[in-house]
């Protein structure tokens, strides 16, 4: 990949020889695909274990795992599948999602036909509505690309985004949700998977890009 590291040229330095190595490593530039580069690497990394002298090797991430165990080495790096993303077909199924951003209904509106929402109004309510102001938006990394795409669920029931994504807020159809009130908690539908196909970011942007502003805590 070049990007930081040696190169194969560099091993037969006396200075590396010198050094007491814990881990050799490397990393897999297209796992994800099924192209000859994965095998290339391997090879080559095979060689590289030859030249320096290390308690273990390791060359595998999450995509790199579904390549099969001549690819595991001594020490497998799985990342984005520790977070609930799927690298490659093999992992479909296997991998349950774990990141559920979760925003707090700031307000509960009812709208009229005619009403329109958001910035540039991209919605318009063709009849009465019920909808709920969600304290989510962009800055927060629930970005522009949700705009009447995304959904929400609260007790197993979808509120749709309407409209475009506010720096702060985003605006959802509580319609068939008449006991959700202020206060309450929904959750974005972030299947990391299923969110790639939707918006075209990556799972691994679909991650990094969740601000500070969120607070972290694990579930039960």
């Amino acid at each position: 990949m070049n990007r930081l590291g040696l190169s194969l040229s560099d091993l037969s330095d006396p200075a590396l020889a010198a050094l007491d190595v814990d881990v050799c490593m490397s990393h897999l530039a297209s796992a994800d695909e099924d192209v000859a580069q994965n095998e290339e690497q391997r090879e080559r990394f095979e060689v590289a274990r030859e030249q320096v002298s290390a308690r273990r090797y390791s060359l595998a991430n999450s995509a790199g795992i579904a390549l099969g165990r001549a690819f595991h080495e001594d020490l497998t790096r799985p990342g984005i599948a520790l977070y609930g993303g799927v690298a490659r077909a093999e992992l479909d199924g296997k991998i349950a999602q774990v990141v559920r951003p979760e925003a707090a209904v700031l307000q509960v509106r009812e709208l009229q036909a005619g009403d329109k929402v958001g910035y540039n109004a991209l919605f318009t309510a063709r009849s009465p509505l019920r909808v709920g102001v969600l304290a989510m938006g962009y800055a927060d990394g629930y970005l522009r690309c949700w705009s009447g795409i995304g959904s929400f669920d609260w007790q197993g029931r979808k509120a749709r985004v309407l409209g475009r994504v506010s720096m702060d807020l985003t605006i959802v159809d509580l319609s068939e949700m008449p006991d959700c009130k202020e206060g309450d908690w929904l959750a974005a539908d972030y299947d990391l998977p299923s969110a790639a196909r939707q918006t075209g970011l990556s799972q691994y942007e679909l991650l990094t890009l969740m601000g500070k502003r969120f607070l972290r805590q694990s579930g039960d």
